[in-house]
């Protein structure tokens, strides 16, 4: 490992740990916040915290386990290409070490923002997951118009 893979890999991995940190800090919870009601009157939803950190393991998951499938696989999908992209810059930055190339530098920096990509990618998809838990249980057919004077919401009754 050399000096710089070393250095990135220590920022990643402090990253990592202040994301853990951070998300298992008590909060202040409204009582408008309270999804214990709502969850125990329907097993099949998921927890707000289970779906982050599905998310954040595997971008998609959270969005697939709340029922967002096309959320899911457009993060998937992201996922995907800034992979291959941070795979493809580093072979090239391994080249052009290896050739003594003056763009080495630029090379470097590529590699760099594609894995800061590929790192967001995964806290989106995490925070992502996480409201779409909290919301899980609002109505579908909630609907938002405009109407002469300002903006109208219909909700269907039973």
């Amino acid at each position: 490992m050399t000096v710089g893979q070393l250095e990135r890999w220590k920022v990643g991995m402090a990253a990592t740990v202040l994301v853990v940190a951070l998300s298992n800090l008590p909060t202040l919870q409204l009582s408008a916040q309270d999804t214990t009601r709502v969850l125990a009157d329907s097993s099949h939803q998921v927890r707000p915290m289970g779906a982050f950190w599905r998310s954040l393991l595997f971008p998609g998951w959270g969005q697939a386990a709340t029922g967002r499938q096309t959320t899911g696989a457009i993060f998937v999908a992201w996922e995907g290409v800034t992979a291959m992209m941070t795979f493809k810059a580093q072979q090239e930055a391994n080249y052009m070490k290896e050739t003594g190339s003056a763009n080495l530098r630029a090379k470097r920096q590529e590699v760099q923002d594609w894995l800061v990509l590929w790192v967001f990618n995964h806290l989106f998809s995490g925070a992502e997951a996480y409201v779409s838990a909290h919301l899980q249980d609002f109505p579908a057919d909630l609907r938002i118009h405009a109407v002469p004077r300002g903006i109208g919401i219909s909700v269907p009754l039973p």
